[in-house]
């Protein structure tokens, strides 16, 4: 009998809700693991997570394709925004921006991004997230409108 075999790495970027910066440092690590386990239970490997105070990078190995990428981000949102606020995580009410984007790498482009993920504080120093996100966009050669794109004010 013959298996079903793949191999596809995933980076999501999505932001906060207003782009307001709710994911403070003192709960960061807390967000973090949350959403590593909610990869994990629908049977995905996190490979690098970044809680940014108003954006979330998430960089992993796609391996239950049962699920699609649209309703994992879905799952992941919805159910980190209820821990946030039931644990009273923020000050006021949390919640996620519509919208996201997924951007594929190959194998050997793994530890760059893992990398890349994991050093966001730094990264974020010399360029904003509207920047990095639109570089994104124009190097996977995705077409886009700016008016629908994330709540940018920087």
């Amino acid at each position: 009998m013959s298996n079903t075999y793949t191999q596809i790495y995933v980076q999501l970027v999505f932001a906060t809700k207003g782009r307001d910066t709710k994911i403070t440092s003192s709960i960061r690590e807390e967000v973090e693991k949350y959403i590593c386990g909610i990869f994990i239970n629908k049977g995905q490997k996190v490979l690098a997570i970044y809680a940014n105070p108003d954006h979330i990078h998430i960089f992993f190995s796609y391996k239950n394709l049962q699920i699609t990428i649209s309703d994992l981000v879905k799952v992941s949102k919805t159910e980190s925004t209820n821990f946030i606020n039931e644990k009273k995580l923020t000050l006021n009410y949390f919640s996620w921006q519509k919208g996201y984007g997924a951007f594929s790498y190959s194998k050997s482009q793994k530890e760059k991004v893992v990398n890349y993920v994991l050093n966001q504080e730094a990264h974020h120093r010399k360029k904003t997230f509207r920047e990095e996100y639109i570089e994104f966009l124009n190097a996977f050669e995705i077409e886009f409108k700016d008016e629908y794109l994330f709540e940018f004010y920087d």
